[in-house]
């Protein structure tokens, strides 16, 4: 077995594994030191991901085809297959994961061995999905990622929990039976789910009537896959399941769920069907609507969790646009935005978490002056910020920057002056929190306050790093990419 063989059968074998390990430990053992086990799965996919990314670089791969457990005979568990942007999503997971688990050691002081069975069936379905090579084991792992989402949100019964929780079961079920509906369909007319013969049945002039069959599920798949991503007109269950959640199952949702079984659908979607124009307009369509629409809902909030989640939405937009251009550009942009998203919305959840240490309600109206009291929180929410307006030489300045390129040379001017005038928007709602948080004066009642230690303060000052680095760095990464021919 060759390192790439290793380095992605990793990615499904540490976190089952952690599950049994975890689970024949004593119990008090296990609850006592249950970051340990969470943390270190986290570490082993940033770690594997990384490896993925390095060699297939080098090795000058678009993508890697593996059998899962080949040991166990020829046919081994199935085919599977890394291509040259999961690396980038398996890292995400893996970042924003650990982050999470740092937030956990705070905030979670029961149900600790849930919580870790959970966060392991999550990252198993997530990694799944970015594995497997056939739409109906997509479907799978997406039900995999959308239980554990679930239950995770219900997870300690509180009244605002089990609602959010309801809400996004009852949306995730719509999606469900889209997709099944659709897969049937699919199946029905090409015999086979597979992404090869999927993607190359328009490609070999099928019938007027079956393509008819095709394009409407893939209107039901588009659906789907944009409820999941909490795209509008699909957003409803998204701010209210971020808020109710614990800060740490939140950081999940946001960070990484919603652009996994949501985001990286449409991706396997939008290559197999590329070239199909009704696709791309939907999702520039989707995309418009899911910025503005989620810029306006944010500036009207004033729980610090729902602005960042009504954020998400806005920020979803952005890689749907790009997605909607159909070019490589647009897609390397997108997956560029996945990663930018990721990094500043955990970052930004992880604020809300240090900031629920001093304020139940996290209400923006409640807080004020807090720069003075809580100087790493506030400083890393700003970064945060920035990043997210498309601020240089942050990240989410270069993943946009390749949004609106894309579509500028696809021949989508007006798109890309929408989504560079949308900016101001989200410059807009985000000063209007740091004001409201961060600056003005100090209230009497606000004096005790004190700045977060611990695994919290550890993230914020990680992500940060990570947001600024990458930032400065990002030109040669896409020179270093583009000598190695990946792009």
């Amino acid at each position: 077995m060759n390192y790439l063989d290793l380095s992605a059968e990793a990615f499904l074998l540490v976190p089952l594994a952690t599950i049994i390990i975890y689970n024949i430990c004593p119990k008090k053992l296990s609850e006592k030191y249950f970051y340990v086990f969470a943390a270190a799965v986290a570490i082993i996919q940033i770690i594997a991901s990384v490896s993925m990314f390095y060699l297939m670089n080098v090795l000058h791969m678009r993508e890697h085809n593996f059998i899962f457990l080949k040991v166990l005979g020829k046919s081994g568990m199935g085919s599977l297959c890394i291509t040259y942007f999961s690396p980038v999503f398996l890292f995400c997971i893996g970042l924003v994961s650990f982050a999470s688990v740092m937030i956990a050691m705070h905030t979670i002081d029961a149900k600790k061995t849930h919580y870790v069975n959970l966060l392991m069936t999550l990252i198993t379905g997530m990694n799944g999905m970015i594995l497997v090579k056939d739409l109906f084991s997509l479907y799978v792992f997406l039900e995999i990622v959308g239980l554990s989402s679930f239950v995770m949100i219900a997870m300690f019964q509180s009244k605002k929990g089990l609602e959010g929780s309801v809400k996004y079961l009852v949306m995730s079920e719509f999606a469900s039976i889209f997709i099944l509906t659709a897969l049937a369909l699919i199946f029905m007319q090409t015999g086979s789910l597979s992404y090869d013969a999927v993607g190359s049945f328009l490609l070999d002039g099928a019938a007027s009537s079956q393509k008819m069959m095709i394009y409407f599920s893939v209107i039901l798949l588009i659906s789907a896959f944009a409820i999941k991503t909490g795209a509008v007109p699909f957003h409803s269950w998204l701010p209210d399941a971020h808020q109710s959640a614990d800060t740490a199952i939140s950081v999940l949702l946001s960070g990484i769920v919603i652009k996994i079984a949501g985001v990286y659908s449409l991706i396997v979607l939008t290559r197999l069907f590329i070239g199909i124009e009704a696709v791309h307009v939907t999702l520039a369509t989707i995309g418009i609507l899911s910025i503005v629409t989620g810029a306006l809902l944010a500036a009207k909030q004033n729980h610090f969790k729902r602005i960042i989640a009504y954020s998400s939405v806005s920020q979803m937009g952005y890689i749907l646009l790009g997605l909607s251009t159909g070019t490589t550009l647009g897609l390397i942009g997108s997956v560029a935005h996945v990663f930018s998203h990721a990094v500043f919305k955990t970052t930004l959840f992880t604020n809300a978490g240090a900031l629920h240490e001093h304020f139940e309600s996290l209400d923006i109206n409640e807080m004020g002056g807090l720069q003075s009291r809580m100087p790493v929180t506030a400083f890393s929410s700003i970064i945060a910020f920035l990043s997210t307006a498309g601020i240089p030489p942050f990240t989410g300045f270069w993943s946009k920057l390749l949004i609106v390129m894309a579509l500028w040379t696809s021949g989508n001017p007006v798109m890309a002056g929408a989504a560079l005038t949308a900016s101001i928007f989200t410059s807009a709602y985000f000063l209007r929190l740091q004001k409201k948080v961060f600056f003005g004066p100090l209230p009497d009642r606000l004096s005790e306050v004190k700045e977060v230690t611990g695994s919290i303060k550890f993230i914020e000052i990680l992500l940060t790093a990570v947001t600024i680095t990458v930032g400065v760095l990002f030109p040669m990464i896409l020179v270093y990419l583009q000598n190695a021919g990946t792009i």
